[in-house]
Parts: C-alpha cells; sequence; structure tokens
C-alpha cells in the first residue's frame, strides 16, 4: 500500500506501487489529459515512473511555470529528432527552454528558410505518431561509446561524475537529458520555430560556431496564435527600429553597447532627468557628481573588486603603477562624501542622488539596443539614516513609485524581496534583520510580493519592482536594497540623539532604473507615439502654400516662447502628403495654416491618429497643450 498526500493535504491509498499518470487518472480525465510530469517530495519525474513509497506529489500541467519548462524542454527535443531525420549528418549539441521558449543547437552549415518549413513539417509527423519519451539509465562508459560520433556531447560525459547518466529516447533520437519530460509527443500540438542565429558552443567565440534554432511552444493553439500576434506587433514596436526612424539615438562597432543619442533623443533623455529631478527625487534629495574612475582600493573597500570586478572595465595606470576601475555604480563615491564630514542625527536621512554615467562590462551577446547596455546611467540615490527611519524611508519609496509608474501608464505586476545570496558581505543576524524591515514595509504598504530566495545583492537584501507595458510584457524597474555593510566597510559614522556615535545604514534605490533601459521601454510602449510632455517634436505646423510661411513662423514663435518645442513644415509638397508624413513621425500636434487661419489667428488642429480637431486661437492652443505638459497627460 503507497500512500499519496495531495497538495491540499487530503490523502489516497494505491494498493501498487502507482504512476503520476494513474494518480491523474484517479482525480480526473481532465487532469490525467493536462497532466505533463509529476513532483514527488520536492523532485521532478516523469508520469510513467512508479512511486515505490509514501510521498507528497504534485502533478505538473502547462499552468505551472515550471510545466511550462518541462513542455518547451519537451519540444526542443523533438525538434532535435526532426532535424536528425532530415539532416542525419548534423550534430546536436544541448537544447534547454528558455524564457522566450526554447532553443536546441546543432552542428550544421546554416538552415536555409526551406529546411525551416521541413523541420516543422517533421515535427508535425512525429507529433501525430505520438512517440514516448522513454528515459534510460546508463553507465558513464556506455555513455562515451553511444555518442562516440558527437565531440560535444563526449565532451560533456567527460565532465560529469562517475555513476548512472539518464538519456531519454523519441523514436530514433537519443539525448543526454535530466528530464522529466511530457509522456509523448503528441502532447506537443502548438508550435512555430522563431529564428535561426550563429552562437559559439558553450558562449565562447574561441569555439566553433553552430546553429542555434529557437522556437516556442504551448499546449493551445490558440495561445500559440495569440503569442504570434504579440510578436508581430513587439516587432513593430522594437525601440531599434523605432529608434531609427525616430533619428533617436545610434549604435556603432566601434563602441559596442555604448548608445549615442541624437538630438532628437536627446531632448527625450533630458526629459527625463527633468522628471527625475522632480519626481523620483524631489524635495530633501541633494545631487552630486563624482569621478569616473577610481583607484582599485575603492573597490576592494566596497567589496567590488573582490564580489563584482570581471563586470567592471579596469585598466592598470603604468606611470603610477595602480590598477584602476571604471565605476560600474555610485555608492563607493557616495560613501566618500558621507565620509568626508562628521554628522549628526539631525542631518538624517541624507539622500544623495546622481544621473552620471555608469560602465557594466556586459557580454557582448547579450547587448541589445538601449536595454542592454555597457554606459548607462541612473536615477541613483543612497539614502543615510539610523534604523528607526528604515520602515517610514522605504513606505515613502513605495508610494513614489506607485505615482512614478502612474504617469507613464505602467502597471505594476509583480514585486519581489530578494533575500541573502550565496556570496554574500556580514553576518547572517544582520542579513535577517534587515530582511524583515523590508518585509514590514512591504506588509504595510499593502503590496503583494514574493520571496526571491538567494537573489539579493552581495551586500544586502532587496525589493525589486516589475512593471507590466502596453503589450502585457513584463520589465523589471525600480529597486529598492537596504545596506547595513558597506557603510561598517567604509567606517561610516553619526552622532545620535544619546550622544554615541553610530553607524547608518544604507537604502541603494532607483526608481526608473537604467535610463537607457527606460527610454528603450519607454519607446515600445508608447509605439513612438509619446505623451507630449517628452515628445521630441510636440508640434508641426504645415502651411497650405509659400505665402503664409511668415505667419507659420510667428506661431512658432508664439509658441516656441514658452518652451514648446515646434518645427515649421513649408515644402512645397501637398498638404495631405505633409500631414500624412508628420502622422508617420509620430507629432502629437499638426497644425495645418493657410489664409483663414492667418485672417482669422488661429490654427487648424489635427492629431497624429488622423483626427481633425478643427481651427482654434493660437492662445487657446497653447494654454491647452501647456496644460497637457504640466499635467503629463497620456494622451
Amino acid at each position: 500500500m503507497v500512500k499519496i498526500t495531495f497538495p491540499d493535504g487530503s490523502k489516497k491509498d494505491f494498493e501498487k506501487r502507482p504512476t503520476g499518470l494513474e494518480i491523474a487518472s484517479s482525480i480526473s480525465e481532465g487532469l490525467a489529459r493536462a497532466a505533463l510530469a509529476i513532483e514527488v517530495d520536492g523532485k521532478l519525474t516523469d508520469l510513467d515512473h512508479p512511486i515505490k513509497e509514501d510521498a507528497k506529489i504534485r502533478i505538473i500541467t502547462f499552468k505551472d511555470k515550471v510545466g511550462v519548462e518541462i513542455f518547451r524542454h519537451s519540444t526542443a527535443h523533438l525538434m532535435a529528432a526532426a532535424v536528425m531525420e532530415l539532416f542525419p549528418y548534423a550534430k546536436p549539441t544541448i537544447g534547454p527552454a528558455v524564457e522566450e521558449g526554447f532553443y536546441y543547437d546543432f552542428d550544421h552549415v546554416p538552415f536555409k528558410p526551406e529546411d525551416i518549413d521541413k523541420i516543422e513539417k517533421k515535427m508535425k509527423e512525429l507529433v501525430d505518431k505520438k512517440i514516448p519519451f522513454k528515459k534510460e539509465m546508463i553507465s558513464k562508459n556506455e555513455a562515451l561509446v553511444l555518442f562516440k560520433d558527437n565531440e560535444f556531447k563526449v565532451e560533456m560525459i567527460k565532465e560529469l561524475e562517475e555513476g548512472q547518466i539518464s538519456i531519454y529516447r523519441t523514436g530514433d533520437f537519443v539525448d543526454l537529458c535530466r528530464g522529466p519530460h511530457v509522456p509523448d509527443t503528441g502532447k506537443i500540438k502548438a508550435f512555430k520555430i522563431t529564428k535561426v542565429a550563429g552562437a559559439y558552443w558553450r558562449a565562447d567565440a574561441k569555439n566553433k560556431q553552430l546553429q542555434r534554432v529557437y522556437g516556442i511552444s504551448f499546449n493551445d493553439k490558440k495561445d500559440l496564435n495569440d503569442y504570434l500576434k504579440l510578436i508581430e506587433e513587439a516587432e513593430k514596436r522594437d525601440h531599434r527600429k523605432i529608434g531609427k526612424e525616430m533619428d533617436l539615438f545610434m549604435t556603432h562597432e566601434l563602441a559596442p553597447g555604448m548608445p549615442f543619442f541624437l538630438p532628437k533623443g536627446m531632448i527625450m533623455l533630458i526629459e527625463l532627468i527633468k522628471f527625475v529631478r522632480e519626481f523620483s527625487y524631489g524635495e530633501g534629495y541633494k545631487e552630486v557628481r563624482t569621478p569616473h574612475v577610481f583607484n582599485s582600493e575603492l573597490w576592494k573597500i566596497s567589496g567590488h573588486w573582490e564580489h563584482y570586478q570581471d563586470d567592471m572595465f579596469c585598466m592598470h595606470h603604468a606611470e603610477d603603477n595602480i590598477d584602476l576601475g571604471i565605476k560600474p555604480m555610485n555608492c563607493p563615491a557616495h560613501m566618500l562624501i558621507f565620509k568626508r564630514d562628521v554628522h549628526s542625527y539631525k542631518e538624517l536621512p541624507l539622500r544623495i542622488a546622481e544621473t552620471t554615467t555608469l560602465y557594466r562590462n556586459e557580454k557582448s551577446g547579450t547587448l541589445a539596443g538601449l536595454t542592454r547596455v555597457r554606459s548607462l546611467s541612473q536615477d541613483d540615490t543612497h539614502i543615510f539614516l539610523a534604523e528607526n527611519q528604515i520602515l517610514g524611508e522605504i513606505k515613502v519609496l513605495l508610494d513614489k513609485i506607485k505615482a512614478i509608474y502612474k504617469v507613464f501608464n505602467l502597471e505594476m505586476d509583480v514585486i519581489h524581496l530578494s533575500t541573502r545570496p550565496e556570496k554574500f558581505l556580514g553576518k547572517k543576524e544582520t542579513w535577517d534583520f534587515a530582511e524583515s524591515n523590508l518585509k514590514q514595509a512591504l506588509d504595510e504598504s499593502g503590496l503583494k510580493y514574493q520571496i526571491n530566495e538567494g537573489d539579493g545583492a552581495f551586500y544586502g537584501p532587496k525589493i525589486d519592482v516589475k512593471v507590466k507595458d502596453a503589450l502585457g510584457r513584463q520589465w523589471q524597474l525600480a529597486t529598492i536594497q537596504l545596506d547595513y555593510q558597506l557603510p561598517q566597510r567604509f567606517e561610516l559614522y553619526y552622532d545620535d540623539v544619546d550622544g554615541v556615535r553610530k553607524t547608518p545604514v544604507v537604502i541603494h534605490r532607483a526608481i526608473l532604473g537604467s535610463m537607457e533601459r527606460f527610454m528603450g521601454i519607454m519607446i515600445e510602449h508608447f509605439a513612438g507615439k509619446f505623451p507630449v510632455w517628452i515628445a521630441p517634436v510636440q508640434v508641426r505646423i504645415i502651411t497650405v502654400a509659400d505665402r503664409f510661411n511668415v505667419y507659420a513662423e510667428k506661431v512658432k514663435s508664439e509658441l516656441a516662447i514658452d518652451g514648446l518645442r515646434v518645427e515649421v513644415d513649408c515644402r512645397n509638397e501637398t498638404i495631405n502628403k505633409k500631414v500624412r508624413e508628420a502622422q508617420l513621425d509620430r507629432i502629437p500636434y499638426i497644425l495645418v495654416v493657410g489664409e483663414r487661419e492667418e485672417t482669422d489667428g488661429t490654427v487648424n488642429i489635427r492629431t497624429r491618429d488622423n483626427v481633425v480637431h478643427g481651427a482654434a486661437k493660437v492662445e487657446d492652443f497653447k494654454k491647452k497643450i501647456l496644460k497637457e505638459v504640466k499635467d503629463k497627460v497620456i494622451g
């Protein structure tokens, strides 16, 4: 008799050793159809695995995050099986599930578009055959013999410890794999190969370049179709595409990961920085500017030299015979600023802010437009405070985060409380106390959150906020990090009310995060149709004929004198063409002027969404648009 305990605490006895599928079937046919794998006493395994003793189980379906990973990993195996039938000389290497689906790397000449069509067709044939995924355990020597013609698999096998190795067979295809997998290929009915790219074996440019085939899969065709529509819309909104169309920024191979902001993009960046100074910082924040390059001794004190050096740009100064590091973050420099003076408890909280450029040595393969860069600036602040001020300060920050994201029409989606990582500074007891402070602040703010075990910074726990954009995609933006360690390492003190010299606590906080990344997100979120206050060009005036150019320039001056960004299009083109081009350029307001407008002192107002609002006095229009700018109206 085997006693099975379900997630809700209920129990059921089985006379024989039941499999996961048999347990699911005993509950309902629907669950049996939906089941992908089973978790037995916290360990994932295949549905056909017999459970030999009493256990606590959970049936895994596509509704579970891990179920999605299993489903897509199985799809990667399905794709590899199809590739090997069509291209038997290809050598499969690795094929994991990833955040946006799955991929499999093959040692093969570049695949052609017609090859992808053949692979998808073959995958469908294998799905119809409902081929089971069968797990086998073999010895290391047996594995070396089995994969002797595949040097990539042999390399991986040699790195494994002695003992049994698991493989999975899907028809004639066999692969090294821990599993688990879905029961058979028939489960995988909705999939699509999305792209093919080159990838070096083990992400090392010194190794052979492979063909990486990406794909996506769902357990429902409707979900796949919805996803493909989302991807199509996301491609239209790609900030790299729109950024080029709108002349916002550029990149260059001579400065990889370091964007060039063009004049119109610089206008947006300046507006964002102005917004940061007014709303992200605000009253009580003191803005500073610190050096970009520091002696390595600073980074050794902070711990970055030991824990973060691989992500820094470092150099050696021959004349002075010292190692230098370009700053990847501002916190150590702000510690030096605090340390310069003797502080009283009356000065706390002391909020030091900075938006200067930082440099981080991100891997080349991860760089992407503005959203993954090597040079960045943040709405960065370090708040020095006493322990009894922590709770109140964090609650204020959480309220500020909610208000700021509302301005950009971003929905707060997930909040993570990230706890002590494997490598950390300080004592466990201090970490526990710091984590409890963050938890209490979240609880008292009424915000739902999840615990993200082991994902804190090496110097302290943190709160991370993820938002949803217009397409429902998730982005991590705000971070609030509580730090007891750096103030101690820098020997910072303040004189408390009782006359005792004490070490302050530091809150590291950023709300928009990287300005470059936030700008990339905003480009895609608004599809380039920015709110008026941040649009590079807010108004374009179009003349009906050359004789109205003087009036157009007069209207421009009347608007520009109050800080509005205005262009005049007086080209000898048709009105329809000029209006259409202004709409394609995503200009919020398009003003047409001709004889009637000049006579009446008016403008004829259109918007980029092709709505004609009609005539209005210039002064009335100016009041309207200035109010939109002041109130930061979305649109």
